[in-house]
């Protein structure tokens, strides 16, 4: 192993002291808020208190993948989307709120919350329910095949 000089050893301490900052400040990648908002008419209503507003629509470069289609559902507090089944694969991001998803086929329940991710497959059943006493909103990256 080298022996570290004074000098080495200084340099590597003021670097460290200097980079601190930097570390302290940083945030993780998944913190970044994107938290959009909805008047009461924007979007179509697809259950009482839910309104699916479309962002947009992305080609994609995934093999068997034409397109991404982004929704945002959104959930006033207590609302219940329609048990239905999925015409796509879809990832799910929970942007704000807390949300009680029921699957079946096979039978699933579990939570999920802001900054949380959760899939959907194609001919399966979901239904998802806001539990939380704010606004929820999911926004939905639908796979669309080639």
């Amino acid at each position: 192993m080298e022996e570290i000089n004074r000098r080495s050893a200084l340099t590597i301490g003021l670097a460290t002291a200097a980079a601190t900052p930097l570390f302290a400040l940083a945030t993780p990648a998944g913190a970044a808020e994107i938290v959009p908002t909805y008047g009461p008419n924007d979007g179509k209503e697809i259950a009482p208190g839910v309104r699916i507003v479309e962002v947009g629509t992305w080609d994609s470069d995934m093999t068997g993948i034409k397109s991404i289609l982004v929704l945002d559902a959104v959930f006033q507090p207590g609302a219940a989307d329609k048990e239905s089944v999925m015409d796509n694969d879809m990832v799910c991001f929970i942007t704000a709120g807390e949300f009680i998803i029921k699957k079946t086929n096979p039978d699933k329940e579990f939570n999920v919350k802001k900054g949380e991710y959760y899939t959907c497959g194609k001919g399966k059943t979901d239904h998802a329910t806001n539990i939380s006493k704010e606004v929820g909103i999911h926004r939905i990256s639908v796979l669309i095949p080639a």
